[in-house]
């Protein structure tokens, strides 16, 4: 009998080991193509990294300018209303819109009321706001206050006398 139950152990090894066969086979054929794949996105992501820093730094440098087409300026109209709409539409206060200008709170004020009107490198600028939306204008905005808050310097010290 000893050799029987030797005989079934041997097959039923032999067997499982065919199964197990029939589905490993695949599976690891699929993990190597797996860590082909992975091993090519380690090599690939720090570069795209790299080139993405890049990026992000050259954008800083060059900054967002707001300019448009020298011919568009000068065909361009601005009335103190359609100045005032443009803000509103954007959401923006006074103060962001001369941010975003690179001008003073009064003269958006003023510009506004009337009394002066934008010349042309300022008119550009109003001109690209024209095509932006709401959220476009404050993603500028923010790069804008974040770049001018790193430029401020140290407050002066009043001397006694």
């Amino acid at each position: 009998m000893g050799k029987v139950e030797g005989v079934f152990r041997s097959e039923i090894i032999r067997l499982s080991k065919r199964e197990m066969n029939k589905v490993l086979v695949p599976l690891r054929r699929d993990v190597r193509s797996l860590k082909r794949t992975v091993s090519q996105l380690r090599k690939t992501v720090p570069a795209l990294e790299q080139f993405a820093d890049r990026q992000r730094k050259q954008l800083a440098q060059e900054g967002a300018q707001l300019t448009a087409a020298p011919e568009t300026v000068k065909k361009s109209r601005f009335s103190p209303g359609l100045i005032r709409a443009l803000r509103k539409r954007l959401g923006l206060s006074q103060r962001e819109l001369a941010t975003l200008c690179g001008v003073t709170v009064g003269a958006i004020y003023q510009w506004e009321m009337g009394k002066f009107i934008p010349k042309d490198e300022k008119k550009g600028a109003l001109l690209a706001l024209r095509k932006l939306g709401r959220r476009e204008a404050r993603k500028l905005l923010s790069s804008k206050t974040v770049r001018s808050s790193s430029k401020r310097r140290a407050p002066r010290r009043k001397y006694r006398k």
